[in-house]
């Protein structure tokens, strides 16, 4: 009896956990963007303390940006993407890869491999908004 009062009345189906629209690279990007940023910042100050905090921020950002790529995996591109762009899988794990470098460095040049990654995850991503 319980159960039938708790069973669901309408079954629902959707390819993303949410209405598309949603999901976007650019948010990778932006969080991206602000690690180079700071990667640059660092190596135009000594001083220790702005040094820690850049770090934290640096670190930070980092790993926001490798959160909107794994959901954008996980979460927005579904068989179908990979099956028509078999890369997708390795450039993602680049990409965390990459972000996970620029995370652990001062280099700006760690950072700008990340965006590039996330260009390409970006021009895949508006290809299949298109079909």
């Amino acid at each position: 009896m319980l159960s039938r009062l708790f069973a669901p009345k309408v079954t629902v189906s959707a390819h993303c956990d949410l209405p598309c629209g949603v999901y976007d690279p650019a948010q990778a990007r932006i969080e991206a963007e602000s690690v180079k940023a700071v990667q640059e910042k660092m190596a135009g100050n000594d001083d220790p303390h702005f040094q820690t905090r850049a770090t934290v921020i640096k670190e930070q950002r980092a790993e926001l940006a490798k959160h909107h790529v794994s959901v954008l995996w996980s979460d927005y591109f579904k068989p179908p993407h990979f099956e028509k762009y078999p890369e997708l899988h390795q450039l993602v794990n680049d990409t965390l890869k990459a972000l996970s470098a620029a995370k652990g460095s001062t280099d700006p040049a760690t950072g700008q491999k990340a965006l590039d990654y996330i260009a390409q995850i970006d021009k895949i991503f508006w290809e299949t908004k298109k079909a």
